[in-house]
């Protein structure tokens, strides 16, 4: 049995059933485990706290899969959760408003590093820590297994945190047959076509499936400035719900040129639709200088910040645009800004926001609060995995 031993008072985090193990945290490792091999985690009195998954090169030592004192944590035991994974979301089959959606949540679904989302029958994988590579075989068949119909799961692990767990970016097929070059879904009344093999994140922001909703809400009649659009989310929604007119910024050309093809899914869009590649924080500036206004801005950004050395910089971002947005709208006019940073909590967003707006000499109401859909649930133990936020702000 492998074994790490933790320092006098930092079991803590772990009795309370917080997943992760700092390094600062490890007093001892003993039986040289393997990276993603499974080890026994006592306290510095020898007492059994549950069983983790070891990564030497984090500074997540180890991340927990068992907070059980009983028997080490196999194969079936994995796979289980997988299965409990998919069976808490067997609602989405059945509602049917939506065929797209995240099947497991990594920490908060008990299986740390692993994310999998379902496209229309696609299962696509991330594998960010050692001990999801390290079952990765277990997790694919178990994916394979539970999931009702599943054409293929295809493995996207390309993120930057491979590179600290000390693994190298790793994408293709895994099971299955070769999913189709692009994915069509769909989201209540919009259809999307989707990139599961290059496109961010997984190939498309499930998280946001409620904000757009929430966001299309204020879209009638309206002016919509979408600026960092992606593929379009929150434009072609605003569109499908009456706006007058979609503006969509991005810096890549080929997320625009996906976003014109989703667009044209929707035949009556494409008249209202306007496509502007460029850097958003210039192009904002730009449509001050030109004194254009708009009546619904949304802001959804990519991730500002890693981790909290980056936050500093990540909040300087968030104030600049939001403080160019609120100058653009128009008195009335809505603002849905959101940020998926996970350092940067609810308050401090709360409170850039709430400084951006008294530089620009606005006063604005909060209409909403959005956090990313129940298929992304956050455990309390876990406060990290909540971290999607945004406001929908009207100007008064």
């Amino acid at each position: 049995m492998k074994k790490l031993t933790l320092n006098p008072k930092r079991d803590y985090t772990v009795v309370h059933h917080h997943p992760w193990i700092f390094s600062g945290a490890v007093r001892s490792v003993d039986g040289n485990p393997a990276p993603g091999e499974t080890v026994c985690v006592e306290n510095s009195r020898g007492e059994r706290l549950g069983w983790g998954s070891w990564s030497p090169t984090s500074q997540i030592r180890v991340r927990m899969l068992s907070f059980d004192d009983g028997r080490e944590p196999d194969a079936d035991y994995v796979e289980s959760l997988v299965g409990a994974s998919v069976a808490r979301r067997a609602s989405f089959w059945v509602d049917g408003a939506t065929n797209a959606f995240r099947l497991v949540n990594a920490e908060s679904d008990g299986l740390p590093g692993v994310v999998a989302d379902y496209y229309a029958g696609n299962v696509v994988v991330q594998l960010a820590t050692a001990g999801a590579e390290y079952w990765k075989g277990v997790i694919v068949s178990a994916l394979q297994k539970y999931v009702p119909d599943c054409k293929c799961v295809y493995n996207r692990s390309d993120v930057d945190a491979r590179a600290r767990e000390g693994l190298e970016p790793a994408t293709g097929l895994l099971a299955g047959e070769e999913p189709p070059e692009l994915v069509e879904v769909k989201e209540g009344p919009v259809s999307f076509l989707v990139d599961v093999r290059k496109g961010h994140k997984t190939g498309f922001y499930l998280d946001q499936r409620d904000a757009r909703a929430a966001v299309a809400a204020y879209a009638p009649t309206a002016e919509v400035l979408n600026c960092f659009s992606y593929t379009g989310g929150f434009g072609i929604m605003a569109c499908a719900y009456g706006a007058a007119s979609v503006t969509h910024v991005d810096a890549s050309g080929d997320a625009l040129a996906l976003a014109r093809r989703n667009t044209d899914l929707m035949h009556f869009c494409g008249a209202k639709s306007e496509f502007v590649e460029a850097d958003v924080f210039k192009q904002l500036r730009l449509y001050r200088d030109q004194g254009k206004t708009f009546d619904l801005i949304v802001l959804d950004p990519p991730k500002f910040a890693d981790t909290k050395s980056g936050l500093m910089r990540a909040a300087r971002g968030y104030k600049d645009i939001n403080l160019l947005a609120m100058k653009l709208l128009r008195p009335g006019g809505v603002l849905a800004t959101f940020s998926c940073s996970g350092a940067v909590t609810i308050d401090l967003f709360d409170k850039i926001c709430a400084e951006a707006a008294f530089d620009a000499k606005r006063d604005f109401q909060v209409l909403a609060r959005t956090r990313q859909g129940a298929d992304h649930p956050v455990v309390l133990s876990f406060p990290e995995g909540l971290y999607l936020k945004g406001l929908i702000l009207r100007r008064v």
